[in-house]
């Protein structure tokens, strides 16, 4: 598995102050490494999608990001937008307080909102763990499968807390083998990595990416 590490990353930059610049290097150290994808905010991926015409590195993009508060038509139609882009996966942030208001049809709906303009294409749902009790983890796993989405993710990165092990056994446990589950958060070096996957992640969302792969903060 280590060996073969790059390519579960997506290569993330999500910063608000990213430059052009900053992506079309993120794209370059993308296709260097073999990444699974490069993570990158909207207004870019016309500009990923140019860089990597050629690769088979894939364009993520993210969707009522970070707080997940935008009304679902509007998800809706920034995931139409973002595709016709040249986006391939779209992260989409959970309505994270209609899920804490105990709201699960509008949680449902928002995930299928989106699922609806993302057919043949990967959807990933953002839940936020750091926010959440492990039954709320169950339980908004639980709706992401029932709306056909293919991962559950835990993290924007914008949280007080990222991706833990434990957390990652929960929803791999909840959602089955049949579904991807996404760590992202505080990601920073190959063993954090290992541990994730081996807890049962299928893909990894990182900003560092690089140094896991050359393992240049392993300590």
């Amino acid at each position: 598995m280590k060996d073969n590490v790059s390519g579960y990353i997506d290569h993330t930059l999500l910063k608000a102050n990213a430059t052009k610049q900053q992506v079309i290097k993120l794209c370059r150290e993308a296709e260097q490494f073999n990444f699974a994808s490069v993570c990158i905010n909207p207004h870019y991926v016309p500009l990923a999608k140019g860089e990597l015409e050629k690769s088979s590195v894939k364009i993520c993009t993210v969707i009522g990001f970070p707080l997940g508060a935008n009304k679902s038509e509007i998800k809706a139609q920034e995931a139409k937008k973002a595709i016709a882009d040249g986006a391939d996966e779209i992260d989409m942030v959970v309505n994270l307080g209609a899920l804490l208001s105990n709201d699960e049809k509008t949680v449902i709906d928002d995930i299928l909102a989106v699922r609806q303009q993302t057919q043949g294409k990967i959807l990933k749902v953002i839940i936020e763990t750091a926010y959440l009790t492990d039954s709320q983890k169950i339980s908004v796993c639980q709706m992401a499968k029932s709306a056909k989405a293919d991962f559950v993710k835990t993290s924007t990165g914008f949280a007080p807390s990222g991706a833990s092990v434990q957390d990652i056994k929960l929803m791999r446990q909840t959602v089955g083998e049949e579904m991807g589950v996404k760590a992202s958060g505080g990601i920073k070096n190959l063993q954090a990595a290992l541990d994730m996957l081996k807890a049962g992640a299928t893909r990894l969302g990182t900003s560092s990416g690089v140094e896991i792969v050359t393992e240049k903060t392993v300590k």
